[in-house]
């Protein structure tokens, strides 16, 4: 008989793809039924009418930097950050921890690391760089949900990038392990100006470029992102291999990933928020809190990326939470040359979103799969063995699904202060920005981690609950 054993009914719940009337029934922390909402038992939540009841979100692109890089970011604060922000499952990027996750004994160095902190679960994506080529098959049959490259300088040195006949080897190894190719694609014979000021690069004083955002937006032109997209294409192509394009900021490249995807190539792409809600136009000199790689663009191809979310090519979207310290943001005064580079928008991302959805005539329905199913598919969850069968269920509200839920008020007005946001470093490139619609809480098999009425850190009693997070792998069954 289930030890746990609880109600949630809301007339809004994304229940079979759409939001309809739903009574759930939890028990040990699955969702063991779906009814109509009649007849509630004594002490079921009711989910008040002016909100919606979301399955937990995935984002499968989080920089955590634990070990290593803990004061940039690390797991405690990074899972209390994703649960307030009604994320429920989180994949860790290679980089920029030390050691990166390019071997199965930095992958266990990892792993040791989140199982003591992890507030929500977390899985890991390995790293392909130059000197593992020929030997991710270990690290593969460790559990990663596939594998992460540069085509550019990553900007720290254990992070090498792959050259062209790296990658279509990457691509042939990853293929044949039927693992998938995660590319940071950008073309480092494109980029202008001194190509390691890269939103992962180290502050050197020749990678000045001043606090002119329109300079640094010059020095990574879209054409950078064209070039390395049709090599990661070919490549596909070519192996029959899976591949993902990280971080989509160049519009003009979605025709050619759409045509590809259409000729059978199995190809995914994300973009971010920060794409989607922030124009070049808008930040000022020197504000280096905008500075990633590829850049925020303007907003004329904000509209086309806009389009690409409508019409379906784009398959998620995610925070590409990359932190660092605050020193390190603001290094050489707003130069946006030596400030480190990297959104840190991992508790925020739905609501900013939303936000600019809403203003644009997009329906939040439209919203729900890039943030749940699109996430889980294109890292691989759903290709989770026997032992870890529930991950088939990330991102939906089902039967045998793990009891992951989000509430979320789509009215509610969320002013940002970064100094009350739980990631570890209070920056933020939506410091000051109004926002509409809120995660009021959020449920990771069926226990509290995040109730916003508890108030926002401190004493509150979800900020103080143990960590309740697994550690999440590719299965082999």
């Amino acid at each position: 008989m289930p030890t746990n054993r609880w109600t949630i009914r809301a007339e809004r719940a994304w229940v079979d793809g759409r939001f309809q009337p739903a009574q759930l029934t939890i028990a040990d922390g699955l969702v063991a039924a779906i009814d109509a909402p009649v007849g509630a038992p004594r002490g079921a939540v009711q989910v008040p009418e002016d909100a919606v009841l979301l399955p937990g979100l995935v984002d499968s692109h989080v920089h955590v930097n634990e070990p290593g890089r803990t004061e940039w970011e690390g797991f405690r604060s990074a899972t209390l950050a994703a649960a307030a922000g009604g994320i429920t499952t989180l994949v860790d990027m290679p980089l920029n921890s030390i050691p990166p996750t390019t071997t199965v004994e930095a992958l266990e160095i990892k792993r040791a690391a989140a199982g003591r902190k992890a507030h929500v679960d977390v899985g890991f994506w390995g790293g392909a760089v130059p000197e593992n080529l020929g030997a991710l098959g270990p690290v593969h049959e460790a559990g990663v949900f596939g594998f992460k490259c540069f085509l550019a300088p990553s900007g720290v040195d254990e992070f090498g990038h792959l050259d062209r006949d790296q990658l279509n080897a990457a691509m042939d190894e990853v293929a044949a392990l039927g693992s998938r190719l995660i590319v940071h694609a950008e073309d480092p014979a494109l980029l202008r100006g001194d190509e390691r000021a890269h939103r992962h690069g180290e502050a050197r004083p020749d990678g000045s470029l001043g606090r002119d955002y329109a300079a640094f937006l010059a020095s990574r032109p879209p054409e950078s992102e064209e070039s390395a997209i049709d090599a990661v294409i070919a490549a596909a192509r070519r192996t029959g291999g899976r591949a993902h394009i990280l971080h989509l900021s160049d519009a003009a490249s979605l025709p050619r990933i759409a045509a590809a995807k259409a000729d059978g190539v199995d190809l995914t792409v994300e973009t971010c928020p920060h794409y989607l809600t922030i124009r070049a136009e808008e930040i000022p000199d020197g504000a280096s809190e905008f500075k990633c790689c590829p850049p925020i663009r303007e907003a004329a191809n904000q509209d086309r990326l806009w389009q690409g979310v409508v019409d379906g090519t784009i398959d998620a979207i995610v925070s590409d939470h990359s932190p660092s310290t605050i020193d390190m943001k603001r290094a050489g005064a707003g130069d946006f040359g030596l400030a480190w580079g990297g959104i840190a928008g991992l508790q925020v991302g739905l609501s900013a979103v939303w936000t600019e959805a809403r203003a644009r005539g997009i329906p939040f329905e439209a919203l729900v799969p890039l943030f749940t199913t699109g996430p889980a598919r294109v890292s691989g969850l759903e290709q989770a063995g026997l032992e870890q069968a529930a991950l088939a269920h990330r991102g939906r509200i089902e039967v045998g699904a793990p009891a992951h839920l989000a509430v979320f008020g789509l009215d509610d007005a969320l002013p940002i202060d970064a100094r009350a946001l739980q990631h570890r470093n209070r920056i933020s490139a939506y410091d000051g920005k109004l926002l509409t619609g809120k995660v009021r809480r959020t449920w990771l098999r069926g226990q509290s981690v995040f109730d916003a009425s508890e108030g926002g850190a401190g004493d509150a009693p979800w900020f103080r609950r143990p960590p309740a997070g697994r550690l999440l792998q590719r299965g082999t069954a």
